[in-house]
């Protein structure tokens, strides 16, 4: 099967390389920012935006009226101005808000370029992209298939990045006969209905008390000074960490799931109506189950295997998997295990609902 599969790497530019990214970043916002004003006036006056096709042939008179658009990637240019029409079609789909300027104060600068004529290439540990010419990267893994495109970004820790977009050929992974239904928690991240217990990492927990101390260093220093900006990178960073850890855990976590089961059945959680309960939200956003969801789902699509999900208003944690009964005391979290009334059987309260899950989904 052939999918779209973007490799990460971070990149190591030169101060000159650094500064010829910052240019194309710039200029990348303006052409964004510009047309996006021509999408709004065009709107306001005549009911219709603008297509991709009118913005993109405005492009070259652009360039003639400001000169240093000429400087930088071309392709780049164009790649802005089709995420001002994408921005718009999916705001119309109601995917997402009405897009926004884009401004230079943001923590989080990126910008997209299109493979054409081998401009974009990888030797050992040099990675060519156009305006840049050849810069060192981190090679942690091998990029396969087909390039497509390269998106560079610099995060809100200063380092930056590579995200390589490739068309890649996916094998399935062997047929195998086991079927799991997969319980997410809080005090355990995952229980099974095999028996497996996965512990929840909290990652964030690890590191709340350093984050805090950083950002009352941060909130006490004056904004236009230099040590207000050391301590804003010094949160970035550990931000960073956060999310690096929590993604390794949840990659490796799937990837385990996803080769050793051929069905997965999960529970479909509405994680953003469990945040309005203020005792708990810290701890179901530290989880991440809908990353973790979203990995499954993924993964299940590449490798040939099933994705279940159960019903959310489902009382999986009620219903006896032996004999079917529905036990409403199980209802407070503060029950672990109860007996079942009929058949009289002893069960673990997450144990009981992976079992549920299992049969119950679709």
């Amino acid at each position: 099967m052939l999918t779209h599969k973007a490799y990460k790497y971070r990149i190591y530019p030169n101060p000159k390389q650094r500064q010829l990214i910052h240019q194309m970043f710039g200029c990348c916002r303006f052409v964004f920012n510009h047309f996006l004003v021509k999408w709004n006036e065009t709107y306001a006056a005549t009911g219709k935006g603008l297509s991709y096709n009118t913005c993109a042939t405005q492009l070259p008179g652009l360039k003639q009226q400001f000169e240093w658009l000429k400087s930088v990637d071309s392709i780049a240019l164009q790649s802005a101005v089709r995420n001002v029409a994408d921005s718009f079609e999916r705001f119309f789909k109601k995917q997402n808000q009405a897009p926004r300027f884009k401004s230079r104060k943001h923590p989080v600068q990126s910008y997209t370029t299109k493979y054409t004529n081998d401009n974009i290439v990888i030797d050992g540990n040099r990675l060519k992209l156009p305006k840049l010419s050849w810069i060192r990267f981190a090679n942690s893994r091998a990029c396969e298939g087909r390039i497509l495109s390269a998106t560079l970004r610099r995060n809100a820790a200063g380092k930056y990045f590579v995200s390589i977009l490739c068309e890649v050929e996916v094998n399935p992974l062997p047929q195998t006969d086991k079927e799991i239904g997969i319980d997410l928690g809080l005090k355990e991240f995952a229980v099974c209905s095999d028996g497996l217990r996965v512990a929840n990492p909290k990652v964030f927990r690890k590191y709340e008390q350093k984050l805090a101390f950083w950002q009352r260093r941060m909130a006490r220093r004056n904004k236009r000074g230099s040590n207000w900006q050391k301590a804003k990178q010094k949160v970035a960073q550990i931000h960073e960490k956060i999310v690096s850890s929590r993604h390794d855990f949840l990659h490796q976590l799937t990837t385990k799931l996803i080769r050793e089961n051929q069905t997965i059945s999960i529970e479909n959680l509405r994680v953003a109506n469990m945040l309005k309960n203020h005792r708990l939200a810290k701890s179901i956003a530290d989880a991440s189950w809908s990353e973790f969801a979203r990995q499954l789902s993924y993964k299940a699509e590449w490798y040939g295997r099933t994705l279940k999900v159960a019903d959310t208003f489902a009382p999986t944690s009620q219903r006896c998997h032996v004999c079917g009964t529905i036990h409403p005391e199980v209802k407070k979290l503060s029950v672990r295990q109860w007996e079942c009334p009929s058949c009289h059987t002893l069960h673990d309260r997450d144990e009981n609902a992976a079992q549920n899950i299992k049969s119950l989904g679709v």
